[in-house]
C-alpha cells in the first residue's frame, strides 16, 4: 500500500506514540500542545541541529542537517537531525561527490538513554525513510544524548523495523478515525507536558478539545 502525501503523518510522532498513544493523539489529532522545560530545552537542541544549509565535508565523511525524508509505504514525513555519509566500497552515489557513500542517521536527544523511550523507533523510522528514498540498506545509526555529550549506536534489527511498521499502522488507524484513545494514568504522566490538558478524569466522557471548546463558550 502506498499513502498519498495528504495522508502522511509526522515521523516525530512515533516517539510520542510510544510514550503514550493518548499524548500522540492530543498533539496530532486534537492539535493540543503545551511546553515545559524539557520540551523547550529539547526544541532548542533540535533547532541547532536542523540547519538545512549546513553541509560539512571531512575527508571520507559528509555531514548534513535537517534533511527532509518521507516514505509512501509507511505514510510518514519528517526531518533527520543529522545524516552522515561515510565513504565506503559498496554504498550509494551522491550528486557532485566522487565515490560511494553509506548514510548514517543521527538523532539528537536532550537527556540520557532511556530503554522505555521511543528514541530508537524514531531513529529507525528515519533510516527506513532514507532507505526507500535512496534505494539502499542502512544497518545502523546513532542517538546523541546532550546530557551525556555522547552517542549510542542503534542497530536496525528486523524486530525494531517491525515495531516501527506496527506503530505507524496503528497511528494511521487512529488518525483516520479521529479517535483519541483512553489510557490509565501512570507515573509517566508527571513528566508529560500535556498533563494539565489531558484531563484524565474526563477521558470517559468527551474529547479534551470538545471539553475546552464548551467551557470557552460558557465563559463568553
Amino acid at each position: 500500500m502506498a499513502y498519498n502525501e495528504e495522508d502522511f503523518l509526522m515521523l516525530s510522532g512515533i516517539e510520542h506514540f510510544y510514550f503514550c498513544s493518548r499524548q500522540w493523539a492530543l498533539i496530532h489529532i486534537e492539535h493540543l500542545w503545551a511546553e515545559n522545560f524539557w520540551t523547550v530545552d529539547g526544541s532548542i537542541m533540535h533547532e541547532r541541529a536542523h540547519d538545512k544549509e549546513f553541509v560539512e565535508s571531512r575527508g571520507d565523511l559528509l555531514v548534513t542537517r535537517g534533511m527532509q525524508v518521507m516514505s509512501r509505504e509507511m505514510g510518514v514525513t519528517g526531518a533527520c537531525d543529522v545524516v552522515e555519509f561515510h565513504r565506503c566500497a559498496d554504498g550509494i552515489t551522491l550528486s557532485g561527490r566522487e565515490g560511494l557513500w553509506e548514510p548514517y542517521p543521527v538523532e539528537y536527544k536532550r537527556g540520557k538513554p532511556n530503554p522505555s523511550s521511543g528514541n530508537a523507533l524514531q531513529l529507525c523510522g528515519q533510516a527506513m525513510c532514507l532507505e526507500e528514498m535512496l534505494c539502499c540498506q542502512i544497518p545502523a545509526g546513532a542517538l546523541y544524548y546532550g546530557e551525556l555529550h555522547r552517542r549510542e549506536k542503534v542497530q536496525f534489527t528486523s524486530e525494531l523495523r517491525q515495531e516501527v511498521r506496527t506503530a505507524l499502522a496503528e497511528m494511521h488507524r487512529l488518525y483516520e478515525r479521529g479517535y483519541t484513545p483512553k489510557v490509565k494514568p501512570s507515573k509517566a504522566c508527571n513528566a508529560c507536558s500535556l498533563r494539565e490538558l489531558c484531563l484524565p478524569k474526563l477521558m470517559k466522557t468527551q474529547s479534551v478539545s470538545n471539553y475546552l471548546h464548551s467551557h470557552l463558550e460558557d465563559s463568553t
